[in-house]
């Protein structure tokens, strides 16, 4: 338990003593009262650091605010419990910012909920690590975003769809999330820069699945793309199916190390270049 400061002890013991009384009378200015009385005690226990009994506050304040038909103050103080809670008790934080979510789709506020839920994503990644429900709240937000054409939100949204998809060998799911990103991009003068790499990535989505799949995807990204042929990318996935037509190893990591050397290997790129180096592995151990 945190241990707060004498003075602000007392000045949230007599606001509590308040409340109780407030809470017991009838009368709108009574409630509204208590919502503020709430809010100040919610604030003090920030102060302190007692992140729980912060929460706890905002969420009373949150219940009053909603019975009182005070929608958007309900759902303001939803989300600062949530905001709380996350530094305490991130399952809690999720159920409050889930309250909030509740009201803004009710009040036709897509937009606000689909940041919530990006923030429900981010707690299940980092805190507790359940990718799952990271990727459906990922998801859930980018259709609100598409729905309010938020294109850009929305594929940011989906592109990290596609790396959770494709690390949990989802491959059809995050290829065609690669090649949609890939094509708005390149319709795009700010963002056609960006499309070699989605391209990229769902060749690679291919290449894990079967490589012939993967050489037609490349064949057809050059066709709609031709930018990507002269890309760094492009040149380094066809040395990789080279190698795997010819069944070498070492070409294969001669062709990693030589393209590590300009671009680094991110994690996710790695855990893909490993799975397909070992299907090459595998090959070469069924032909002897």
């Amino acid at each position: 338990k945190k241990i707060l400061p004498g003075i602000l002890r007392t000045r949230i013991i007599n606001d509590i003593k308040r409340l109780r009384l407030m809470i017991t009378e009838q009368g709108s200015s009574k409630m509204e009262d208590a919502c503020d009385l709430y809010g100040r005690a919610a604030n003090m226990f920030k102060m302190a650091k007692n992140w729980s009994a912060a929460g706890n506050a905002f969420s009373q304040a949150a219940l009053l605010h909603l019975q009182m038909q005070s929608k958007h103050d309900a759902a303001t103080n939803f989300i600062d419990a949530g905001n709380a809670f996350k530094k305490s008790d991130p399952q809690e934080a999720i159920n409050c910012l889930n309250r909030a979510i509740e009201i803004y789709t009710d009040m036709g506020r897509f937009t606000i909920a689909a940041k919530h839920h990006v923030t429900i994503a981010e707690i299940y990644e980092t805190e507790l690590v359940d990718i799952d429900k990271a990727i459906a709240h990922y998801e859930q937000a980018a259709d609100y975003y598409k729905g309010e054409e938020s294109t850009s939100s929305a594929n940011k949204c989906l592109l990290k769809v596609a790396t959770y998809a494709a690390q949990l060998e989802q491959y059809p799911k995050a290829t065609e999330i690669y090649e949609q990103v890939a094509t708005h991009a390149m319709d795009s003068t700010l963002l056609k820069y960006s499309a070699k790499d989605y391209f990229f990535k769902a060749a690679l989505c291919h290449f894990c699945v079967d490589m012939l799949n993967a050489k037609l995807a490349v064949q057809k990204y050059e066709e709609m793309f031709p930018a990507f042929s002269d890309s760094r990318e492009c040149k380094f996935v066809k040395k990789l199916l080279d190698a795997f037509e010819e069944q070498n190893v070492d070409a294969y990591t001669d062709a990693v190390k030589e393209y590590d050397t300009i671009s680094r290997l991110d994690q996710w790129l790695t855990t893909m270049l490993l799975r397909i180096k070992k299907s090459i592995q595998e090959d070469e151990s069924d032909l002897r």
